[in-house]
């Protein structure tokens, strides 16, 4: 990187010449926004930065021509920058555009995933790019492979890009992202240059401390906003046209759809892919030209709807959260939710896929289909036109990531001293010597051999996860089961397997692309089912993963709402009229401006505590035999023993506070956590103990007032 440069020096005059001509004479920009200017810099003095910026704020080329300018002024060699984003199609969009920019100063870009064919991974291995676009998964993937010379590859990197890096912050992608720097840092001998890109994140300070990983105090850093940043916005409304309409059904909503905007380009958000497709078939039924995109659809079905979709005009593309990240689908005239999403953090992200043109705003028209929804819609506007995200918080206890990397290192290094192994992740907790248990473990258990003070791999590692040359150690997350469904040749997308084992009446058919189907042979060993398409009766159906809940915050939101607070949106006549009904009916017994409210009645005892579904299970397993033994909690409430006494609950109540435990666990949920057979039964279930418990927001709640109402 170059020497830093006083404050006054102007950052156009450090980008290079040829980067400047381009920027006014191919793109047609008269000049850099104040926040990409902003960003030159730091990028080009070589501090880690995390750059804000909403969706279509030109985050890509704040990052990109910095760090084009320092390539070329420092001569690197070489795949010298890595582009890490958490969707492969978010790649496939953004490598031309990255490719182009290269190109501008005789560079090359190229693209490694998945579905990136062997031809092509072998001519990158041969003539490797400056800029090379991947994910975390494979870039592991080339650490580990034994046809990738990762030190060649790999061993110039000195800045690596992440897109959408709270998509990674807030999961185990994140733990794994960080593992993976470490050790990509250890192989290049040299501090690597880190730049996360976001739109939406309520704590940036703490997402660009976490990026910088193992000893961030000894890294240079900033955070790089054009102005406030949304958790300083305090009570300022953000800008953008929204409304909310309660429909009360799904195919309802497909009436409306169809109706409002004809002419205009409208996404639609669903928060299912049972909905998308569903929503997609009444869209179609009603003539309406429309596109679906989710994950189960097959790439080749999902980028002919996205393209498409990009090239029409009156038309509607329904989608899960797919579309919610960077993928540029064409000027948007409307963003339409069914429901809502479950957080801020991804409503910012679907409005901000609107108003990019000149003269038009960012909008969002909510469409919900049921009374539930529309409280979580109205309560998720509250904290919207309050300026709220939620920060971004990295899941705790991540020990099953700690022995995947033990085994994925292992791999790497063929073989590694029993003693040296915490050296390769600098010092990153939890991937330091507070792993020593974990790794005894491992050997005990035959995943890692120890001879002569080395380790390598073991046979029950090879068992677990040997398959296809040990990809399964790759990915930090488990995909269910599903078929691949074929029309012919073509493939459509992949089905739940109950669809095809479930007891119905009739043909069996089922629904993929906002089409029916009918199931014509089932091929079970290779996991495929062959179809041929028919008019309707098709059922849509996936397995969704064990649900995380609302978070505190946003449960007391709807809380707020229920006690007469309206979110600073436009409300239809329908949906303050459903809300004025959702008060009459709940407030009286759910809600209480003097508190909480515990309320028992014929059929139950119920302690409405509006804390959300983490911390209303850490209350339930502390309150031991006091909790009901069958009923699950809710975010809003918790059910507790039918013949509980007003003397019972006061002496629990005086002990709750510090009496506080981690939430009980199946040990069949174990099952879920990717990497849980290497590890101990007992860390798994802890494991995910910890990260069900919400200790702060129990306690918090544990220490409110309540009032009891005994009915009889």
């Amino acid at each position: 990187m170059q020497e830093p440069q006083p404050p006054g020096f102007d950052p156009l005059d450090r980008l290079d010449p040829v980067v400047l001509h381009h920027v006014v004479n191919t793109l047609g920009w008269p000049d850099l926004r104040p926040f990409q200017k902003a960003a030159v810099h730091p990028l080009m003095d070589g501090e880690d930065v995390v750059l804000l910026a909403p969706t279509a704020g030109g985050k890509t080329e704040a990052a990109s021509f910095p760090v084009l300018s320092a390539m070329c002024a420092g001569n690197w060699t070489g795949t010298s920058v890595l582009y890490l984003a958490p969707l492969k199609a978010l790649l496939n969009n953004l490598a031309p555009r990255v490719d182009a920019y290269a190109q501008w100063l005789g560079r090359r870009a190229a693209l490694w995933h998945g579905d990136t064919p062997e031809s092509v991974r072998r001519r990158i291995r041969v003539e490797s790019p400056d800029i090379l676009l991947t994910t975390p998964e494979s870039l592991e993937a080339m650490l580990i492979s034994v046809k990738t010379d990762h030190a060649r590859l790999l061993g110039g990197v000195r800045t690596v890009i992440v897109d959408e890096v709270h998509a990674f912050a807030g999961d185990d992608r994140g733990w794994h992202l960080l593992a993976v720097l470490e050790r990509l840092e250890r192989l290049t001998g040299r501090r690597i240059q880190r730049i996360g890109l976001s739109a939406t994140v309520g704590n940036p300070d703490a997402l660009l401390t976490w990026l910088q990983g193992a000893r961030p105090a000894e890294r240079p850093g900033r955070v790089v906003a054009p102005g406030v940043t949304p958790a300083a916005a305090g009570s300022a409304r953000p800008p953008g046209e929204v409304e909310l309409d309660y429909v009360g059904s799904l195919t309802n909503a497909a009436k409306v759809i169809s109706a409002l905007h004809q002419g205009e380009k409208r996404l639609v958000f669903c928060d299912s892919r049972r909905q998308v497709e569903e929503l997609g078939a009444a869209l179609r039924a009603r003539g309406v030209t429309v596109f679906l995109s989710h994950a189960s659809l097959s790439t080749d079905e999902r980028t002919r709807s996205e393209r498409a979709f990009a090239e029409a005009r009156d038309c509607v593309i329904v989608s899960t959260s797919t579309l919610e990240l960077g993928i540029d689908v064409g000027d948007l005239d409307r963003v339409i939710q069914i429901d809502a999403p479950g957080t801020v953090a991804s409503f910012l992200q679907r409005i901000g896929r609107t108003g990019r043109r000149a003269g038009t705003t960012r909008n969002c028209l909510f469409l919900a289909t049921t009374p539930d929804t529309l409280l979580l819609a109205a309560g998720l506007l509250v904290l919207w036109s309050r300026g709220w995200v939620e920060p971004v918080t990295p899941p705790p206890a991540p020990r099953h990531l700690v022995a995947q990397q033990l085994l994925a290192l292992t791999l790497q290094e063929h073989r590694i001293g029993d003693r040296l192994w915490p050296e390769r992740w600098n010092g990153l907790a939890p991937f330091d010597r507070s792993a020593a248990p974990l790794l005894k473990h491992l050997i005990a258990e035959g995943f890692l051999d120890c001879d002569n003070g080395m380790l390598f791999i073991g046979p029950e590692a090879e068992k677990h996860f040997g398959r296809r040359h040990f990809m399964e150690l790759t990915a930090s997350f488990t995909a269910p089961p599903e078929f691949t469904v074929l029309a012919g040749r073509q493939e459509i997308g992949t089905t739940d397997p109950q669809v095809l084992t479930e007891e119905r009446p009739g043909p069996r058919r089922l629904l993929l692309a906002g089409r029916s189907w009918q199931v014509t042979f089932i091929d079970w060993a290779r996991r495929r089912a062959f179809v041929e398409p028919v008019e309707d009766g098709g059922v849509a159906k996936w397995q969704g993963g064990e649900a995380r809940g609302l978070s505190f915050t946003l449960t007391r939101a709807l809380r707020e709402v229920l006690l007469g607070m309206d979110p600073d949106v436009r409300l239809t006549r329908r949906a303050t009229a459903a809300l004025g009904e959702l008060r009459t009916e709940r407030a009286p017994h759910q809600v209480s401006h003097a508190g909480n409210l515990l309320v028992r009645d014929a059929d139950a005892v119920r302690w409405w505590t509006w804390a959300g579904y983490r911390a209303n299970a850490t209350l339930a397993a502390s309150l031991g035999n006091l909790a009901d033994p069958v009923q699950r909690p809710t975010d809003s409430h918790l059910r507790l023993r039918q013949d509980l006494s007003p003397a019972d609950w006061h002496s629990a109540r005086t002990e709750l506070p510090d009496a506080l435990t981690l939430p009980n666990v199946d040990p069949r949920a174990v099952r879920g956590l990717k990497f849980a057979t290497a590890l101990p039964l007992r860390l798994a279930t802890a494991t995910l103990a910890e990260r069900l418990a919400d200790l702060p927001a129990a306690r918090t709640t544990a220490q409110e007032p309540v009032s009891l109402e005994w009915r009889t």
